[in-house]
């Protein structure tokens, strides 16, 4: 692919496949100018320098892809600690920094180990399924759904409200059918989540809803805006990057048998298959700051104001770092996984994720002997910052 002017981040034949551009750009503009304004870094060095410089690289930039100036409306998913900035990041950080210790992976894995159990049986028994559908969404949907204490009849609802937020990254004024989805989807989960704010008031449980209510930040309770923006980043942080990676993984394999065949025989190898999963089909695609300052990245100078696209896809295939890159290797070692960021804002959920998408393929490869694609032709949802499909359909033969 030869670059011709600014690339353009979100065509959706880019969101398709954007590995050909990512390559063209880490060789000859690895710190350049793309169009709607902004500069893409797509470097691994690069990346990981903004990622760890949150003085010079503010998450305000994240603000640009959840909440464009066409949006026409608020998004309390903003007003999360994602987009925060230290001191009051490393404040906020902490509130569900704890919820998320090792403690929580131990108490969570039987009820996750008898959901993958159950998703499995179903899908035997289908055989024809939409693995997102039928496997990569119901069970991150319960993990969080149960431990924010929420409506299980909703769960059906939360893929859409993920899909149409991780949207927003690669829409134009123009769009005015997504843009009408999105606001109808925020509204909607603003709704629901103002019912649960007052429910846990009158009647506090054990969930991290009630947490939250209960928490304090220096002395203080949250305040409306900082418990809505917790609640909208807490359930697309615990649905989005674990349904992409389930459903990236499923489609590797279903891709190349050997290696089902390779897991299936020697299930310890799942964690080093996982790995290599997030470095070659990142979930989250790009991050977005914003420079508190003029800086020089790459050798190349960037006003302040400037809004850098850091591009964890592309860190991710970077020659200089992973020996052939574009091939998928179960065997790779080496250098750090940038899957789930880097630096202050590195993934709470990572190891979560990691706990579900384990247990998932051993419960699955014990009790299924082959995958096979129904499609050729997948869609990919469109967005720059994430990476995900929107259906897989497969058949899935019994071991």
């Amino acid at each position: 692919m030869a670059l011709n002017g600014r690339p353009n981040l979100a065509l959706p034949e880019v969101r398709q496949n954007p590995y050909p551009l990512y390559s063209e750009l880490r060789r000859n503009a690895p710190v350049c100018q793309v169009e709607y304004g902004g500069w893409a870094v797509s470097r691994y060095d690069d990346v990981q320098y903004v990622l760890k410089n949150p003085r010079l690289f503010s998450s305000e930039g994240l603000r640009f892809a959840a909440e464009p100036p066409w949006f026409g409306r608020s998004n309390p998913w903003c007003d999360s600690l994602v987009l925060k900035d230290p001191p009051m990041h490393g404040r906020l950080r902490t509130l569900v920094g704890r919820a998320f210790g090792p403690g929580l992976l131990t108490r969570l894995e039987p009820s996750i180990q008898a959901t993958c159990e159950e998703l499995t049986t179903r899908v035997l028994e289908r055989r024809a399924v939409d693995f997102v559908d039928e496997f990569a969404t119901p069970l991150p949907a319960t993990v969080i759904g149960n431990l924010m204490g929420l409506d299980p009849s909703l769960y059906s609802r939360f893929r859409k409200w993920a899909t149409d937020i991780a949207s927003l990254s690669a829409s134009r004024p123009e769009d005015t059918e997504l843009l009408a989805s999105v606001r109808g989807s925020v509204e909607e989960m603003e709704r629901y989540f103002h019912e649960v704010l007052e429910r846990r008031r009158r009647e506090p449980g054990d969930d991290m809803v009630s947490d939250l209510l209960r928490a304090r930040v220096d002395g203080e309770s949250l305040t409306s805006t900082e418990l809505m923006g917790f609640l909208f980043f807490l359930l697309l942080a615990g649905l989005e990057t674990t349904i992409n990676l389930l459903s990236s993984s499923t489609w590797m394999l279903a891709r190349k048998p050997e290696l089902l065949a390779r897991l299936r025989a020697d299930r310890s190898l799942i964690p080093r298959f996982i790995e290599e999963v997030l470095r070659y089909e990142p979930p989250i695609q790009a991050s977005l700051r914003l420079c508190t300052e003029d800086v020089v990245v790459g050798g190349v100078s960037l006003p302040r104001g400037s809004l850098v696209y850091v591009l964890l896809g592309s860190a991710l295939r970077d020659e200089t770092q992973f020996a052939e890159a574009d091939r998928f290797d179960l065997d790779r070692k080496g250098t750090e996984n940038l899957a789930f960021g880097h630096g202050i804002h590195f993934c709470l959920g990572a190891q979560l994720a990691r706990l579900e998408a384990r247990i998932a393929l051993e419960v699955l490869l014990a009790r299924v002997g082959g995958l096979s694609l129904r499609s050729e032709q997948l869609e990919w949802v469109p967005s720059v910052t994430v990476r995900g499909l929107r259906a897989l359909p497969i058949e899935v033969h019994p071991a």
